[in-house]
């Protein structure tokens, strides 16, 4: 039986050639122009799934996604890939290097090619896109004079690949979640991953240590943890944590209970294999 996946598209993106690592040859894959609108279509019934990025091992988390997940319409992870970064500078046919005055590209790739773009490049105006791809794809029909994206846009939309591996970081490597509605929880592994969302009662002295010492008491290892505004005003925020190990774990279940007494609220965002 053939799923139908949203990703970040348009097609060229790195979320597409991560999804392609996962999906089966029968799966329909499908674009959608941001994170928001690929989680929606899950969350309308357009698509079974959704894939997008969550983590950068450069850049840092993708705040959209981890907002999408704590406050949105509930949704929970089933699984994760990760996948390697390589950005190529490209252009079109018959462009001359020399006088290239305009790079689009995604905010994380600019942050992971400065180095390349202030040597080579700089008098350039570096103009934002939604995705890499988007900006491959403006190239094409000549709205900017290069742009950078995954080695996969260029054959995409036919483009010129100037450069290759001009990341400033060669090791980077970018952690993709698939999103589904709540169901079933996929069967613990022995090598599993939970993910939550902690919302702290009233804002007060120790109240992370509080949270903490929940894990600690259990001995329940922490892979991740990032604060987030909740949108209430200034001051509020709320904890997306990672944590080793599965919900039907003993020590995951009575942390989650532990938290849940001293806590507002606590979501659940599944448990799930972690990406080998």
């Amino acid at each position: 039986m053939s799923i139908k996946y949203a990703y970040l598209g348009p097609a060229g993106t790195f979320t597409q050639a991560a999804l392609q690592k996962i999906a089966g040859s029968t799966d329909e894959l499908i674009p959608y122009a941001n994170v928001t609108a690929a989680l929606n279509a899950v969350r309308s019934g357009e698509c079974a799934k959704a894939l997008v990025p969550i983590e950068n091992s450069v850049e840092g988390v993708v705040a959209r996604t981890l907002d999408e997940l704590a406050i949105g319409e509930e949704l929970v992870i089933t699984a994760e890939t990760t996948l390697p970064v390589s950005f190529s500078l490209m252009s079109l046919e018959g462009k001359d290097v020399k006088v290239i005055k305009s790079i689009a590209t995604h905010p994380h790739a600019e942050s992971q090619c400065r180095e390349y773009i202030a040597k080579n490049f700089p008098n350039a105006q570096v103009i934002e896109s939604a995705s890499t791809a988007a900006a491959a794809k403006g190239l094409s029909k000549g709205e900017y004079d290069a742009a950078i994206a995954a080695p996969i846009a260029a054959k995409n939309y036919n483009l010129k690949v100037i450069a290759e591996n001009i990341g400033d970081n060669s090791g980077a490597v970018t952690r993709f979640v698939v999103v589904e509605k709540p169901n079933k929880v996929p069967a613990p592994t022995g090598k599993d991953r939970t993910s939550m969302v902690v919302f702290i009662a009233i804002d007060h002295a120790g109240a992370l240590l509080e949270i903490l010492n929940e894990f600690a008491k259990h001995e329940v290892n922490l892979t991740f943890i990032q604060s987030r505004p909740t949108g209430v005003g200034l001051g509020h925020y709320h904890f997306i944590i990672d944590v080793e190990g599965h919900i039907q774990d003993e020590a995951v279940s009575a942390t989650l209970t532990g938290l849940k007494q001293i806590c507002e609220d606590v979501r659940f965002l599944g448990s799930y294999p972690q990406a080998k």
